[in-house]
């Protein structure tokens, strides 16, 4: 069976997500109160987010694997996360409207930001989907 390429954008998306994996690893190392995890729009720290971040961070790792090996798990994987990231967004968005958590950021990194996390998680998936035969 002869091996395709995975491309370059779906190249791209595998090394984000391992880089989003490595950020989850660090959330329960964070001195920084305003650094958790963010679980069905609700922000995590203490033992819940010792928990949780590692648990995601591990499945981003297994998944960005799976998109530069090209393999079959990688979709279910990916369908997931988009899913979780299209729900997790405006929970949060919601959930802290108006609040000092919100003014942490500025706008210039509020207003890309669910576009970017939404277009990579979606995005990977979506070209799996359509890669999916050329997957072991």
């Amino acid at each position: 069976m002869e091996e395709k390429s995975r491309g370059v954008t779906l190249t791209i998306f595998a090394l984000l997500l391992a880089l989003m994996a490595i950020s989850n690893f660090g959330k329960p190392f964070s001195h920084n109160p305003g650094v958790g995890f963010v679980f069905f729009g609700t922000r995590l720290s203490g033992a819940p987010n010792m928990i949780v971040a590692p648990i995601f961070g591990i499945v981003l790792a297994v998944y960005a694997y799976g998109i530069l090996a090209m393999r079959k798990f990688a979709l279910p994987i990916g369908i997931f996360y988009a899913a979780y990231v299209i729900v997790n967004m405006p929970l949060f968005l919601v959930k802290y409207q108006g609040t000092a958590v919100m003014q942490e950021h500025s706008w210039a990194y509020l207003l890309p930001y669910p576009f970017v996390a939404i277009g990579v998680s979606s995005g990977a998936a979506w070209l799996l989907y359509r890669r999916k035969a050329d997957m072991r």
